[in-house]
């Protein structure tokens, strides 16, 4: 399951894990402008940890999880 929610400057996505046993932490996608921050709470620590992703690497993992392995670069499209 998840949920989406508009703030004033990002879109904030919660995933809610509702598969079999073992299910991990609520992971949060706060959504900006040049960044996307990705969080979810380490139980073991009770610390919530943080990985910040750019648009471009955004765009990287987007393609990526639809191709095979190997080593590829995305082209990037021409500014006029």
């Amino acid at each position: 399951m998840f949920s989406i929610e508009h703030d004033f400057d990002a879109t904030v996505i919660t995933l809610i894990d509702e598969g079999t046993p073992n299910l991990q932490e609520d992971v949060t996608i706060n959504a900006f402008e040049d960044c996307i921050v990705i969080e979810q709470l380490d139980p073991r620590t009770e610390l919530v940890e943080r990985i910040t992703l750019s648009i471009a690497q955004l765009k990287d993992l987007s393609a990526a999880l639809d191709l095979p392995e190997g080593v590829y670069q995305r082209v990037r499209e021409k500014k006029d």
